[in-house]
């Protein structure tokens, strides 16, 4: 399973009818994370009157929270979660701080504007993908490892760092499928003396 998250974080602004909001997206893996984002924004922003938040988490999407900060109820914090959701983002927060400008915008003029204020920010967001990947290590003679190596990267799997003892341990992060398909290459320029090791899998950047 892949999904996508953001590279960097993303600042944004608009005013409407008077009002200034103030937009920022970050990247984060953890509810804590989400909160400590929106707490800095807050101390940032002192004499704004609304910090409204959404964030999205894990690879389906499934924790997902919203806050409305003195808004009406449901006019900022879930069309701005909304807007995550269609963008297809996930490990992100968004955080909306609105200056009042004097000008009652009403809820239908709130749901737009936070709205499209983080449907905005995303659209300039850096996507960065993620998927899972398995770590495996392939321990094997040096003339061997390079060979090895060199069809890896011409079959474009992840290859991570390597470790020199008396033979060389090189450590890759492969999709599912891929495992199986190192471990008869490495099998077979080996001619049987390499040794195959698969340990755990996780979610981790993939190349754009």
């Amino acid at each position: 399973m892949e999904y996508e998250t953001i590279a960097a974080a993303v600042e944004a602004e608009q005013e409407i009818s008077r009002s200034r909001f103030l937009v920022r997206l970050e990247r984060v893996e953890t509810e804590p994370a989400a909160r400590d984002v929106i707490a800095r924004v807050r101390a940032e922003h002192p004499r704004a009157r609304h910090h409204c938040s959404a964030f999205v988490l894990g690879p389906d999407g499934r924790v997902q929270r919203s806050n409305d900060d003195g808004e009406p109820s449901g006019t900022a914090g879930a069309p701005m979660l909304d807007a995550l959701v269609s963008a297809g983002l996930s490990d992100v927060v968004a955080v909306v701080t609105r200056y009042f400008g004097g000008v009652l915008l009403g809820a239908g003029g709130l749901t737009r504007a936070y709205r499209s204020s983080v449907a905005s920010a995303t659209q300039r967001a850096v996507r960065q993908p993620r998927g899972l990947r398995r770590s495996v290590t392939v321990r094997c003679a040096y003339d061997v490892a390079p060979q090895i190596e060199a069809e890896a990267r011409r079959r474009g799997y992840a290859v991570g760092a390597a470790e020199y003892t008396d033979r060389v341990a090189q450590h890759f992060a492969l999709a599912e499928p891929e495992v199986a398909a190192l471990a008869s290459l490495a099998a077979e320029l080996s001619a049987g003396s390499a040794e195959f090791e698969t340990g755990s899998a996780g979610y981790v950047d993939l190349r754009r």
